[in-house]
Formats: structure tokens, sequence, C-alpha cells
């Protein structure tokens, strides 16, 4: 029987969001099948309200839970618009987990990765809370920065071209802790993780891409400049709102966040005949104003009143701002084809793609392989479906721009996993 507190939480939240839960082994980043799963209200995390486990491929059942209306994500104001969530994990052979604060927002749908280490002495528990979102918390503002590095006679500058990264280094704190753990994190999961943390998934499509496009010039431009390590640290960006963004270690992904991101991750801002991605500042416009920067709430606005991204890119940062496409995408064995992969589809990519999906099937079972004979027909597009199915993307059997480069990242993940055992 669920007891009064509970109860007084479902009253008070009249809608209600989407909620998987993905379990893989922190070392070798494979599914754990039978992950014992339980979750609670963050506010009375002893009360268990859903219990479950886990498929083949690592993931729970997804499940609706109640969260605050609609409107309290669509207005800047002091009622909390997210519902949060505590999710214990435990699996025969790996130290038990609990993540607090896991974040549902009315009608999205939000997966909570769980990673879990092998038991031992020193591992037999772990513990990760998930701080205040950034437009409901207090942070620290950023401090002003040149949007364009000097060039200077120094050499510090090492890039020659903008190339996406693999991975970033995050450092979780302001630059000179010492104490702060440094995290190392594939760009694009950087790249969502920030946004997750920074605006609401519930905003319109062309705001989330503006604001995605913002961290993602500003990011780039860390990397291209090299600005940290010039410094002698040892990291790419760090964690302070005052510095860079807020990245929190561990929390949820929201499906509409991620798919904007996986959608334009080769892209970045750019001025004429500036060869480095624009370090582009923001604030959110209501506690903190920023004259001359993107705010998040007026973003959210335009993006209301049918503005395009470019469009609300360019009311904030002046019209000689531009999208552009980075030269070099690093960490994957071949680039996008350039057209989708469906039936009737033959060769070498087609062939790629077959020979990467038999890979992966061995770490995902549930995953079918498939002859790799160039020719793209029922076989291929039923695995290719429940590779989709399994990783959270439409289901079509059609190898678009995101369902390529997701096969691209995961199939990485488990060769190299391979190599090294």
């Amino acid at each position: 029987m669920k007891n009064s507190y509970v109860k007084a939480m479902q009253n008070a939240e009249s809608d209600r969001g989407e909620l998987q839960v993905n379990v893989t082994q922190e070392v070798g980043n494979r599914p754990v099948e039978g992950a014992e799963v339980s979750i609670s209200y963050t506010g009375n995390p002893s009360d268990i309200i859903e219990e479950f486990r886990t498929d083949r491929s690592g993931n729970s059942p997804q499940i609706s839970l109640p969260t605050p209306p609609l409107e309290y994500s669509m207005t800047p104001g002091g009622n909390q618009p997210y519902s949060e969530y505590t999710i214990h994990v435990r699996a025969e052979g790996f130290a038990a987990f609990t993540v607090s604060g896991t974040e549902l927002l009315p009608g999205q749908r939000t997966v909570q990765p769980v990673k879990l280490q092998p038991e031992t002495p020193q591992e037999a528990y772990e513990n990760i809370v998930i701080p205040a979102h950034t437009l409901y918390g207090e942070y620290p503002e950023k401090i002003p920065e040149e949007e364009i590095k000097p060039l200077d006679e120094s050499g510090e500058i090492v890039l020659s071209r903008v190339v996406i990264p693999e991975y970033v280094v995050v450092h979780d704190g302001p630059p000179g802790d010492t104490l702060a753990k440094d995290y190392y994190v594939r760009y694009r999961d950087y790249i969502k993780n920030v946004a997750c943390s920074e605006i609401y998934a519930t905003w319109p499509d062309e705001t989330i891409r503006a604001n995605v496009l913002a961290i993602m010039s500003f990011t780039l431009n860390r990397v291209y400049t090299e600005w940290y390590r010039n410094k002698g640290f040892d990291f790419t960006i760090t964690s302070s709102t005052a510095y860079d963004h807020k990245f929190i270690p561990g929390r949820n992904i929201f499906d509409s966040i991620a798919r904007i991101v996986d959608e334009v991750f080769e892209n970045y801002l750019s001025r004429p005949n500036v060869r480095q991605p624009i370090l582009t500042q923001y604030c959110d416009g209501q506690r903190v104003k920023c004259p001359n920067w993107m705010t998040q709430w007026g973003s959210k606005y335009l993006g209301d009143q049918g503005y395009s991204t470019i469009e609300i890119l360019r009311h904030f940062y002046g019209q000689d701002m531009y999208i552009n496409t980075a030269e070099e995408i690093s960490g994957i064995p071949a680039s996008w084809p350039g057209q989708n992969l469906e039936i009737g589809s033959r060769g070498d990519k087609v062939r790629q793609l077959q020979e990467q999906l038999t890979a992966i099937s061995g770490a995902y079972p549930a995953i079918p392989a498939v002859s790799a004979d160039g020719i793209y027909g029922e076989a291929t597009q039923n695995a290719v479906r429940v590779f989709q199915s399994v990783f959270g993307l439409p289901q079509t059997g059609v190898v678009d721009y995101q369902t390529w480069y997701k096969i691209q990242e995961i199939y990485v993940g488990v060769t190299r996993i391979a190599e090294l055992t």
C-alpha cells in the first residue's frame, strides 16, 4: 500500500512522464540482464512504487510516473517543474547502486543510465545524487570572456582545423579545485548531459537546437584553443557554471534533447573570417542578465513564436552568426554515407553496416547477426529495427543519420573492449 506521502505526491502532480532504466557494466559497457530495479520518490526513498528486472539488453520496462503540470516548465517561477525519483539497482556480482534525483518532465521520455562496478570489499555500494536543474537551483553566474580567443604569437593554439572529438575530459569543479574528479566522457554524451542540465526538454525543438548549438560551439572553442591545457591543466572543460557548463555525472537524459544532439552534433557556430568556433556564452535571462549573449528563457519565447534555430541565434548574437560543419569526426570507422540505407540499398556501406551489427550482437544478443553480403534485405532491416529498439531510437528499420552514428558509437565501444580482452 502506498503511504500518505506517496498519495499526496500523486494527487499534487497532474501530468506524467516516461522513465526507462538502462543497466550496463562500467567495465566493458555490456548490458546487465536480470538486474533488480526499484523506484521510489526521492522525498520518500524507502517506499517502493515500482519494481522490475532488466531484459537481456539491460533495459527496464518503460514506465509512466507522475510529474508536475506542463506549465511549470514553460515559464519561470517558483514551482519545481520536474518530479524526482530514486532508483536502486542490485545485480549479482556487482556493487549495489543508487541514483537520487532522476528528473521526470511531463510528456517526456527519459533514460536513466546505471553503470555497475564489480563488487569488491572496496566497492560494495555506489550512490549518485543529481542536484537541482540550473534553471531551478542556484548556481554561480558565468564570468564573461571574449568570444574569440586571440591567435597570438605564443603558438598556444595547436589545432589547425575544427574536429569533433571522440571524448572530452570534464573537471567536476572550478579549474583550481585539485580535489575535483575528472571524467572521461564521449563528446555527444557530454553535450546531452549539459543540455539536459541547463534547458527543459519540454521546450520547442528550435529552441533546443539553438541552445545545443551554443553549448557545442562553446565546447569546441575550448577543444580548438586547448584553453585549459595551455594553462597547465589536464582537462578539456569544467563543470563549473562560472567558467563553463553544468555537467552532472550520472544524470538522466531526455529523449527529445538526445535526438536533437544526434542530429546536429557535427555543427558549431562561426563568424566570417574566424577559424575557431565561437565561445557562445549565455545566461537564463531571469535571475541573471547578460546583454549580447543568448538568454535561455528568451530563446524559449522566440521558439514559441515560431522563430527558426538560426533566427533565434542571430537575435542574440547578431546577423553575422552562421552554423558551420566540422571538417572531421574523430573516433568513428567511416562517415555517414550521405543517404538513408534501406531495403534495396547495396554496396560497401551496407556491408560495413552488416559487419558492425554482427559485432554488436556479440554484446547485445537480442540483436541478430546478419550476413555481410552488401545487400540491405529483410534480415538487415530486422536487425536494424531491433538495434533501434534496444537503444531507444524510432523503430523504422531504416538507417538514417541518427541510427548510423549510434551504430558507429556502439560498434567502437564493443570492439575496443574485445581488443582489450
